[in-house]
């Protein structure tokens, strides 16, 4: 099915990207003359009425988080297929992931990374949220108006509320990132999930490196010489 060249007052101008679920474009809002992204359900799940709604409460939970630390939610509508969309607040600086193409950055520099994203994740336990997915391709950089940058928490299509993430039955998130305890389907979880992937997105940060599984994880000092040792227990 190929994309319309408008969403009502959003303009597409081209894909960032695709996942299994959805497409998010880049679209100029006419009215507001602004950028901003648009994520579209796609069309071969708009019939499964469970991944609507998984889709639509992402939207929400972004929208409850309401923080600066998380991508925003600005609009939500439907398209004329029944498929709903969103829109949201357009990170011109790509994401964790294209940042480190070209190697791991200065160990101050991904401090400061690893640092933001917990302001990131902390606004969302505050407003009862776990992620459950915190990984370098879900956390995206956007210029400030000051010329600085800012660290922004996105892509809450498997978080939950806390009080659900309790009794949750199957298992999720991505391989590297993904705490023990929530790879067996059935077992509770909460923020400590969270702080476990932030604990990997510092450490491939750090080395380059994705960590391997609990137990087999080396040392970031074998892998960056010279690291701080506080950094390294830190990290650990």
């Amino acid at each position: 099915m190929h994309p319309p060249e408008r969403i009502g007052r959003y303009r597409l101008e081209q894909r960032l990207g695709s996942g299994a679920f959805a497409t998010v474009w880049l679209a100029h809002d006419d009215e507001l003359d602004a950028l901003v992204a648009v994520k579209v359900l796609a069309d071969n799940w708009s019939h499964r009425l469970d991944v609507r709604e998984r889709f639509l409460s992402e939207a929400r939970l972004l929208r409850r988080a309401g923080s600066s630390r998380v991508v925003q939610v600005y609009d939500i509508g439907e398209l004329e297929d029944g498929r709903p969309y969103f829109v949201m607040e357009y990170a011109d600086g790509g994401t964790l992931t294209d940042l480190c193409a070209d190697g791991p950055p200065p160990v101050s520099e991904a401090l400061e990374l690893t640092a933001l994203a917990a302001r990131g994740a902390a606004a969302l336990h505050e407003a009862g949220i776990v992620h459950r997915d915190i990984k370098p391709t879900n956390l995206l950089l956007r210029t400030a108006p000051d010329g600085g940058r800012r660290l922004l928490l996105a892509d809450l299509g498997l978080a939950k509320s806390l009080a659900q993430a309790s009794a949750l039955t199957l298992a999720a998130g991505s391989a590297g990132y993904q705490p023990p305890e929530q790879a067996e389907p059935g077992a509770g979880i909460d923020e400590r999930a969270d702080v476990y992937s932030l604990g990997a997105v510092g450490y491939e940060l750090l080395t380059g490196t994705v960590p391997g599984p609990p137990g087999k994880v080396l040392p970031p000092s074998r892998l960056r010489p010279a690291l701080d040792p506080g950094v390294e227990r830190a990290v650990l």
